[in-house]
């Protein structure tokens, strides 16, 4: 543990993120405005407990700690590559479950996601149809039309979407996931280094009718609010169809090398490459995800050690993910696959390589 570090630093969430405020570059300072009316899920309910439930197991070594803390020290994104299965998106995880951020924002990249698809979704089609039907009827003679306000109804068709949502003003930074870049078009890394550089972003549509309705509420990536058993939607206003960050979020955009960045993307990151866990990183993994107490019985010591050697051996072939590790602990742990005469293939069927032909 080093004296610099946040993330997996020493002290309560609360007095680490203290030692953090104000110490971000000049240049990365934003100045975005809270809304008090505005209160995103905190560390209750069930998108908390699946995010820590995630995070917690995190084993991060030196190296991934002092990339993460750089981000953070310098509000930049964090571009996380390596093989698949390494625990690229669980890192996000970890650091919303280390720091107490509150539940992850999610966006799955697609060959077809563009920037907007993370800022804000418009359901035009679902407006017009509302229109139709007040048409409709306002044709009825005991019902006189009430004349159509087309531009003050534009609020409920809009919603922030997770890239929208961690960009809001808040005091504390959200956690960002920007799952699998490296599956985008090619100009989405063009277009995210804008809003990354500003900390912010405008909705054209709120910002054409600002004169006339200057803030308008709209939904968040958030399913709930404050209160998740009332079923109440987080809503956020919006000023003049402008949203600007005041702590710029903790971005980890996730890649499995598919594909090559432009520089100037590149330049504003910072990079980290996670390498396949070691033997002693797997065993620690094993016994933070399954919650195995410190000491084992010979038992289960000799048959966590005897399937890590053989992940190790089997990984040597193809790429395995740590997960396929677990799987077989867990399978071993609740008795499946006891019988000796199985191994060779209880180990074909759990640890199946990623890349290659299947094993026969």
């Amino acid at each position: 543990m080093k004296d610099w570090w946040i993330y997996q630093g020493a002290g309560t969430p609360e007095e680490r993120l203290a030692r953090l405020a104000g110490k971000q570059p000049p240049w990365r300072d934003f100045d975005g405005t809270p809304d008090p009316g505005y209160r995103p899920p905190g560390r209750t309910g069930p998108a908390w407990e699946r995010t820590t439930r995630r995070g917690t197991g995190y084993v991060p070594d030196e190296a991934e700690t002092d990339a993460v803390n750089t981000a953070l020290y310098l509000s930049r994104p964090l571009l996380v590559t390596g093989k698949p299965g390494v625990g690229k998106s669980t890192l996000a995880y970890s650091i919303a479950a280390d720091l107490g951020l509150g539940p992850v924002l999610h966006w799955p990249i697609t060959s077809r996601s563009t920037l907007r698809d993370g800022l804000y979704r418009y359901d035009a089609i679902s407006r017009l149809h509302d229109a139709n039907l007040q048409q409709l009827r306002g044709g009825d003679a005991a019902d006189p039309p009430t004349p159509p306000a087309p531009d003050r109804s534009i609020a409920p068709y809009l919603r922030l979407g997770p890239l929208g949502t961690a960009l809001l003003p808040q005091r504390q930074p959200r956690v960002l996931l920007v799952d699998e870049i490296d599956k985008s078009d090619i100009d989405l890394p063009g277009d995210l280094l804008t809003v990354f550089e500003d900390g912010g972003f405008e909705i054209p549509e709120l910002a054409r009718i600002a004169a006339r309705e200057p803030r308008v509420r709209i939904g968040t990536d958030d399913t709930f609010g404050a209160d998740p058993a009332a079923g109440t939607e987080a809503t956020v206003g919006v000023d003049h169809g402008r949203v600007q960050c005041l702590a710029f979020p903790v971005v980890i955009l996730t890649s499995n090398n598919e594909r090559d960045f432009p520089p100037p993307f590149l330049r504003r990151c910072i990079r980290l490459h996670v390498q396949p866990p070691s033997t002693e990183k797997l065993e620690q993994i094993i016994r933070q995800r399954l919650h195995l107490p410190a000491e084992l019985d010979d038992d289960r010591r000799d048959l966590v050690h005897g399937l890590i050697r053989a992940f190790d051996e089997r990984r040597v072939e193809g790429d395995l993910a740590t997960d396929q590790l677990l799987n077989a602990v867990q399978l071993r742990l609740s008795g499946a696959w006891s019988d000796d005469t199985e191994r060779d293939t209880f180990l074909r069927t759990v640890l199946q390589k990623l890349t290659g032909p299947a094993s026969p």
